[in-house]
């Protein structure tokens, strides 16, 4: 009988050098399981807002600081984050990440106030750029060949499936109101699944890091951190507070500070040092243009993800159960898609991705359409088939294009190309809630909110098709 070993071994290559220690199945799960805590909690706390700012007396500004606070922190450390791992261990920040994140959920779970919250929801962001980037590079790390294009699409699944089951799983914990915990339960609900993973990340992932640990830039992080906490900041909070002076001044900043960073990173390795985000991984052409797909596909969907919990609990006035399990089609749908993924893929290569966008669209069309016929009585079983036709088609675009952008990363680079590519993700869901939140709310303010899911649906079904477009650039062979 064949058994499936769930401790990594050192391997050698036949000129007997080693390799590094592969990861069992074990290992895969705990630290795809891991991968999904930090991606989860940026969509869990969506449907528990109205409840939760009834109960800590929280306005609209503060309510976008409980979700903003914990996506700019994590978008502003992730690369910091690969590269500590890089330098200290995979394993041993993926161990203090997991801590760090059941204490800040704790935390979040218990804040008596809403400033407390927004404080403690910076510091979980900051865990999970510990926690996240360590996944990539692990599985980058610690597999090969058709063991890694496996890992990667179930990186990519899960990837997907985190963001939409966050939203139901939200609206099932405010739901069941468990020991009268009510919102709460939405965060205090890591702890538990933290305190399984700790003991078997110990026990089945096995420690990598760089042969060349480069240490930490101070320079390229600060720049970093100011160019995205200039940009997402007022793009987040700038509706909420009226766009004072500060929102505009912040913007004007961004892009001095985003040209700044990238000149002290250009600098930093010519003369020999290391950068945060070394210019030479950016001349990677797969890395590159994937990068630039990652961008409207994420952004996309982090709008999307908001926009349609609003419109369900506000406009169609359904319950937060229902407004989360509007989004079943949709999760198993990219389930599905994501299994089909690497057979297409096998046979046709990157063009699943163009084709994956168009189908995207479609979904996008048929939703905009049943709630601009539907609307006020827009009901969840109206959604159904937009949901799943779009889900099909993200389903087939995120887990290829993770493969995509990872394909000509060195080993020793994993930490790195892994916090770029999250990183470069995260900013674009940031981006997504701020750009067509805004957008909806502002139309919503002023007319029909039916109408306005409509149009922020239109919005994302153009970008899907632009999408289509830039994919045809992508290297015909998947790594």
């Amino acid at each position: 009988m064949t058994t499936i070993s769930t401790t990594a071994r050192p391997a050698a290559v036949p000129g007997g050098e080693p390799v590094p220690p592969g990861l069992g199945t074990l290992g895969l799960c705990t630290v795809l399981l891991g991968a999904a805590l930090p991606l989860v909690d940026f969509f869990i706390v969506n449907v528990a807002l109205p409840s939760l700012g009834r109960d800590l007396g929280a306005g609209e500004a503060l309510l976008e600081l409980v979700v903003a606070g914990y996506g700019l922190s994590y978008a502003v450390l992730l690369v910091l984050g690969g590269r500590l791992g890089d330098l200290f261990g995979r394993r041993r920040l993926f161990l203090t990440g997991l801590v760090a994140f059941g204490l800040t959920s704790l935390a979040c779970g218990l804040a008596p106030g809403p400033w407390t919250l927004v404080g403690a929801r910076v510091a979980q962001g900051a865990a999970a750029a510990m926690l996240l980037p360590q996944v990539l590079a692990t599985l980058h790390a610690s597999t090969s060949g058709a063991r890694r294009a496996r890992a990667l699409g179930l990186y990519g699944a899960t990837t997907g499936l985190s963001f939409v089951t966050g939203q139901i799983l939200g609206g099932l914990l405010v739901a069941a109101d468990l020991w009268g915990t009510g919102w709460r339960a939405v965060f205090l609900v890591n702890v538990p699944v933290v305190l399984l993973l700790l003991p078997l990340a110990a026990r089945a992932v096995p420690e990598t890091r760089s042969d060349r640990p480069a240490p930490v830039d101070v320079a390229g992080t600060l720049l970093l951190a100011l160019a995205l906490t200039t940009l997402l900041a007022p793009l987040t909070e700038g509706r909420a507070a009226g766009w004072p002076l500060w929102t505009w001044l912040a913007l004007a900043v961004s892009p001095c500070a985003a040209v700044a960073f990238w000149r002290v990173e250009l600098r930093s390795e010519r003369r020999g040092g290391t950068p945060l985000v070394p210019p030479s991984l950016l001349r990677l052409v797969p890395l590159r243009r994937g990068l630039v797909l990652v961008l409207p596909l994420s952004g996309g969907f982090g709008g999307f993800m908001l926009v349609i919990a609003v419109a369900l609990q506000e406009g169609a006035e359904v319950g937060t159960v229902a407004a989360g399990t509007a989004l079943a089609p949709m999760a198993l749908a990219f389930f599905a898609a994501s299994l089909a993924g690497p057979r297409l893929v096998a046979r046709w290569g990157s063009r699943v991705i163009p084709a994956g966008a168009l189908v995207q669209a479609g979904g996008l069309g048929l939703l905009a359409w049943t709630a601009w016929r539907s609307w006020p009585d827009l009901s969840v079983a109206a959604l159904l088939p937009g949901m799943a036709v779009a889900g099909i088609g993200q389903g087939l675009q995120l887990p290829v294009l993770f493969r995509v952008v990872l394909a000509e990363v060195p080993p020793e680079r994993a930490g790195v190309g892994g916090g770029v590519m999250v990183t470069t993700q995260q900013a674009a869901l940031a981006l997504g809630v701020a750009t067509l939140g805004t957008l909806f709310l502002s139309l919503a303010d002023t007319g029909s909110m039916g109408t306005a899911l409509a149009v922020v649906l239109l919005v994302q079904l153009v970008v899907a098709l632009l999408t289509a477009l830039a994919a045809l650039r992508l290297p015909r062979s998947v790594g």
